[in-house]
């Protein structure tokens, strides 16, 4: 179980401080979080909880969050952001929590467009963000992320085969440090992403990061679908394919290897 005063005491004088929501079971954080946001709560209010009985990932698929085995958190953030750069937020969230999990573990991370984080080929956790917009700016935005943090079996039907940091790292990872390494630099990343030239330099550190996003053979699913070859993010943070048919900026959807021959 948290530690709930020494949490805290870690964020005395963030954007954090005063506003950690901890339930020891919940449907999903992100929805706390959405009813939160609706109801005037701050920006930088964080919804966490040990267990989830309806956790979401993207496209309504379910997140297993067993009692005391992953970290489960969401965060309610105002940012002063014109719509048209909101999908740069999952991705920077995505960079955070891969620098989160190495702080914590050790462990070295790999972001696969959008939202999900690899070790290797197995899935560790994924980003989950959704939002509001109002007069073609963001109004609020939940960005919800789970890790596996001491699971130690899967179901072996899901779509990507999945691990925890405690069976990578081969011994037992504090969720607390997990948490409190995810929320700073989660706030280091949202602050940068304000900047004018972040843009380019998210979709660079990015392409940096993973091994996905270049020369890749993939299968996009999503209202997008097509197999093709990674070539990069736009400025927007959109993936472009280039298939048989020519190159596709894939806006929406997800992307898994390509079977090949």
């Amino acid at each position: 179980m948290y530690d709930l005063a020494a949490l805290e005491a870690a964020f005395a004088g963030s954007n954090f401080a005063g506003k950690l929501h901890f339930s020891a079971l919940t449907g999903s954080t992100n929805t706390d979080a959405l009813e939160a946001a609706r109801a005037g709560a701050p920006d930088g209010s964080v919804y966490f909880a040990d267990e989830q009985r309806a956790g979401r990932g993207r496209g309504d698929h379910g997140w297993h969050s067993a009692a005391g085995e992953g970290l489960y958190v969401s965060v309610l953030l105002r940012p002063a952001l014109p719509a048209v750069r909101l999908p740069l937020l999952p991705l920077a969230a995505g960079l955070a929590a891969a620098d989160a999990i190495h702080t914590a573990s050790g462990l070295a991370t790999d972001l696969r467009w959008p939202n999900d984080l690899l070790i290797g080929e197995r899935k560790c956790g994924g980003i989950l963000a959704e939002s509001k917009i109002e007069g073609g700016a963001v109004a609020f935005a939940v960005v919800g992320i789970g890790i596996n943090v001491h699971q130690r079996s899967f179901d072996p039907e899901l779509a990507t085969a999945a691990t925890s940091l405690d069976m990578e790292a081969r011994r037992h990872i504090s969720r607390q440090a997990l948490l409190i390494a995810l929320l700073k630099s989660l706030e280091h990343e949202t602050l940068g992403l304000l900047h004018p030239a972040a843009d380019e330099a998210i979709s660079a550190r990015l392409e940096r990061a993973s091994t996905w996003l270049r020369g890749r053979n993939v299968q996009v699913h999503g209202p997008q679908a097509c197999t093709g070859v990674t070539a990069g993010l736009d400025e927007h943070g959109f993936l472009r394919v280039d298939t048989a048919d020519g190159r596709v900026t894939v806006q929406t959807g997800g992307i898994r290897a390509a079977k090949i021959g």
